[in-house]
């Protein structure tokens, strides 16, 4: 599609062959001359078409105005009268050798999301540093960002060395200061090369001025980029953009294939709401043959061998190379926002056509982006880059960055605002999809006549599940039943599964071995989603041991789902010790004791900390009820709701 500069200009907007094509950024601080550098590529390596340099000479005298390079990619009428690029701008450009999408980006501290935008889907860059005024905090910031967006193939362009008198001493310092402060966030540019772009030099030809810089110039180390893989080589995603239901028989599932290939007959799984089905047709506008696959990079419709109910944002993969499921990752985070953030804020996430809810879980560490220390801070201002870990209302479909950038990039959004982006990595967490076997067939859903907003209503509070964990003997069991009698002498619908009612009928088959204490917690898991469904408070008071089991029982009600750490040490919890378990354990008559014989794997990022070895009972038991009160009060919506509607059932 032509955009705003390439239709004023008229400037060749697509390849006219099939030759390889790469996607290109340029960066810099403002006024360090990237506009200037786009026009004279396209004029010195001929990609202008036919007297259009001529027409924009006319153009500069008729308005009085002194010709600039820049003005061959500024044709935006704000960018010329405030003189500075606002906006990306996207060109077709050629050399000998490939196609190039050259992507102009904002350098101005204020236009850092255009920017973002811009490089975001670049395969390389290049950065250009002014002579003159050397490295700047925006220089630096920028070479953080392409890092931070994955960009990991750059070039730096020194501009303006005529200004300079092209002292070989000013590029080697400048040269020495910027490749070190990319050395420390793990960047190795290709190549820095010393230009004057307004006087064309070092650009498509060597300069007579710099007999001294025996590297390439900038088209020669354009053309040593690498492409990335091919997408078609990555695993199947294709996010639905939105449903077209055209009778009662045919739906057409649309979007764009961001990655692998599909084809008719594959078996497909839609994430996060894993109902599969087989894929009966492939639609495609104005395309007369039917099509039996299509290839990343195409946008398509789909329609399928039987009708299930799929929602725009649920992204289609292969059953055997599927996304990605979870409610919690690490994330590398620029923040855009007018407003800090701080631990707790609550906001959008966009991954490709998904929306999610999310909470910002913790905060890591921030980075200074100009000298890259890290410290430690409560709160998130804007342009800083943080690593974080963000929690997801639900179940999220993604995958980590890595692995496919396509799915391993979000956005972050207050209101319609874009307010941030990142990068997405599993690290320390497991992938939470659970492959569910059903021996029994013949399986349907019943459906609701009373729904959960009903039972909240009448309840006066919603279904939750509480899930304690922690040692033996870290007080989880006293206090869910302390807990349970004060709710329910509040009126809560309220009720305790812990591991003698649970084992004494439920789970009596079950051992204490690593494999049967998750089975034990799986079925506990889907015990308390029913409960919750049923508008219940559940409190399990499970040791819970594994993380990974901890995320699978999550994943039974993630919407209701709240992890409370009841925390104590070892030496608090043998102390206590009621039932002389650790004392049998230490003696070896009790295998796969948790803290003894077998580990206990703290949980991360829990929703609540009881710290039960360091305060009181009542102190801990106020602790829960104020998490309560807030957390599962039924939403002001439902109760208007309710008044407007006389019953509410």
């Amino acid at each position: 599609m032509l955009n705003n500069t390439a239709r004023k200009l008229n400037i060749q907007a697509a390849p006219m062959d099939n030759r390889e094509q790469m996607k290109i950024v340029i960066v810099g601080h403002v006024d360090h001359g990237k506009s200037t550098l786009v026009g004279r590529l396209f004029y010195d390596t001929g990609s202008l078409p036919d007297g259009k340099f001529e027409q924009v000479q006319a153009s500069c005298k008729r308005r009085g105005m002194q010709f600039e390079w820049s003005f061959l990619m500024d044709a935006l009428q704000a960018e010329r009268d405030q003189e500075i690029t606002i906006d990306t701008s996207q060109i077709w450009f050629k050399t000998k050798n490939r196609d190039y999408v050259i992507i102009d980006a904002p350098g101005h501290k204020e236009f850092l999301k255009n920017m973002i935008s811009g490089a975001a889907s670049s395969e390389s860059a290049l950065l250009l540093i002014d002579a003159k005024e050397g490295v700047r905090e925006q220089s630096k910031r920028h070479g953080y960002l392409l890092h931070l967006l994955g960009i990991r193939q750059l070039a730096v362009v020194v501009n303006k060395m005529d200004l300079e008198d092209y002292s070989e001493e000013k590029f080697n310092k400048i040269k020495q200061e910027y490749s070190e402060y990319l050395k420390g966030i793990g960047v190795i540019p290709i190549d820095v090369i010393p230009i004057s772009a307004r006087e064309g030099e070092n650009l498509a030809k060597r300069s007579a001025h710099m007999p001294w810089y025996k590297g390439p110039t900038v088209i020669e180390a354009l053309d040593k980029f690498n492409k990335k893989p091919d997408l078609q080589e990555l695993a199947l995603r294709f996010p639905i953009q939105d449903v077209y239901r055209f009778d009662e028989h045919k739906r057409i599932f649309a979007g764009r294939i961001e990655s692998g290939e599909i084809k008719v007959g594959d078996e497909l799984i839609f994430s996060p709401s894993n109902k599969t089905s087989k894929v009966k047709t492939i639609e495609c506008w104005n395309e007369v043959t039917p099509q039996t696959s299509a290839k990343a990079g195409m946008s398509i419709g789909i329609t399928l061998d039987e009708q299930i109910f799929v929602q725009r944002g649920e992204i289609a993969s292969l059953k055997i190379d599927a996304p990605i499921l979870t409610n919690i990752f690490r994330a590398r985070l620029f923040w855009l926002g007018n407003k800090p953030l701080y631990a707790g804020d609550r906001l959008r996430m966009k991954i490709n056509t998904s929306e999610y809810r999310v909470e910002i879980k913790t905060i890591e560490q921030v980075v200074n982006t100009d000298n890259l220390s890290h410290g430690q801070s409560k709160v998130i201002n804007k342009n800083d880059v943080a690593e974080v870990v963000i929690r997801v209302r639900g179940m999220a479909a993604l995958d980590e960055f890595e692995q496919n950038e396509r799915m391993g990039r979000f956005m972050l959004l207050d209101g319609y605002n874009i307010v941030g982006g990142g990068i997405i990595s599993m690290e320390g967490f497991p992938n939470q999809r659970v492959e569910k076997k059903y021996k029994s067939e013949n399986l349907f859903s019943a459906i609701d006549l009373v729904t959960s907003e009903q039972r909240a209503i009448v309840n006066g509070h919603l279904g939750g599940i509480l899930w304690f964990s922690g040692l033996s003997g870290a007080g989880k069991t006293t206090l869910a039943m302390e807990l349970e009698k004060r709710l329910f002498a509040k009126g809560y619908q309220i009720f305790v599964l812990d591991g003698d009612n649970i084992r004494k009928g439920l789970c009596s088959d079950l051992g204490f071995e690593p494999k049967d204490r998750s089975e034990n917690l799986r079925r506990v898991a889907e015990v308390s989603a029913l409960f919750a469904k049923a508008g219940v408070i559940v409190i399990t008071a499970f040791i819970s041991p594994y993380t990974k089991d901890r995320h699978n029982a999550r994943a039974a009600a993630p919407d209701c789902f709240h992890s409370i750490y009841i925390k104590a040490d070892m030496k608090t919890c043998e102390e206590r010790d009621p039932k002389g378990l650790y004392k049998k354990a230490r003696a070896g008559e009790i295998q796969h004791f948790t803290g003894v014989s077998d580990k206990f794997e703290e949980p991360q990022n829990p929703d609540l900390v009881i710290e039960n070895a360091k305060q009181t009972l009542e102190e801990s038991l106020r602790q829960l009820e104020e998490y309560i009160d807030q957390n599962l009060v039924v939403p002001v919506k439902l109760m208007s709701s309710e008044d407007s509607s006389g019953s509410g059932i």
